[in-house]
């Protein structure tokens, strides 16, 4: 039994955002569901693999409900800043998805990142209940921001650091 369950059923708002300078971003995926809220740590890796994912769902879902709207991706970007205090509740281990077609809401299910020597079914799960359109431009702002870090090298294609770049088709090359 997961060491806690909580439902944000239905979100006011969600969103992610990433604290600190590049290298050494801290992300996190943050919901409110009227004066209550719940922060998440996630990985840069988790929001990209999110929006690819949720792309996809979206498709699978349009293509077996076609009378359903389009959900759109517009946000404000003002609007997608994470609130403070930022307390997170735990490091996100798994995301999933689902959907609920009778309320017309997404599931995004958010397990708790467990050590190896703990029993993975004591996690705890958030699990965030939003509109096909919250989550879509969800993902569009964590592209956004995921991709507002480190400059890639046009070399390997590596984050490069402010202090130096070890680049392996340079042979080690600092630049």
């Amino acid at each position: 039994m997961p060491a806690s369950e909580t439902d944000l059923k239905p979100v006011t708002h969600i969103t992610v955002d990433a604290i600190g300078p590049p290298g050494k971003r801290v992300f996190y995926l943050q919901g409110w569901q009227g004066e209550r809220t719940i922060t998440l740590i996630v990985e840069k890796f988790q929001i990209q693999s999110l929006a690819v994912g949720f792309e996809q769902f979206l498709v699978e879902i349009s293509q077996k409900y076609p009378e359903l709207p389009e959900a759109t991706a517009q946000y404000e970007e003002g609007h997608m800043r994470i609130n403070p205090p930022v307390d997170p509740l735990f490091r996100t281990g798994e995301l999933g998805l689902g959907y609920d077609l009778d309320n017309d809401l997404v599931v995004l299910i958010a397990r708790e990142l467990m050590a190896e020597d703990q029993d993975p079914t004591e996690a705890s799960v958030v699990r965030f209940w939003c509109a096909r359109s919250q989550l879509r431009a969800l993902c569009h702002w964590g592209v956004e921001v995921a991709s507002r870090g480190r400059e890639l090298c046009p070399q390997c294609g590596e984050p490069m650091d402010p202090a130096g770049h070890f680049c392996p088709k340079k042979n080690g090359h600092q630049h």
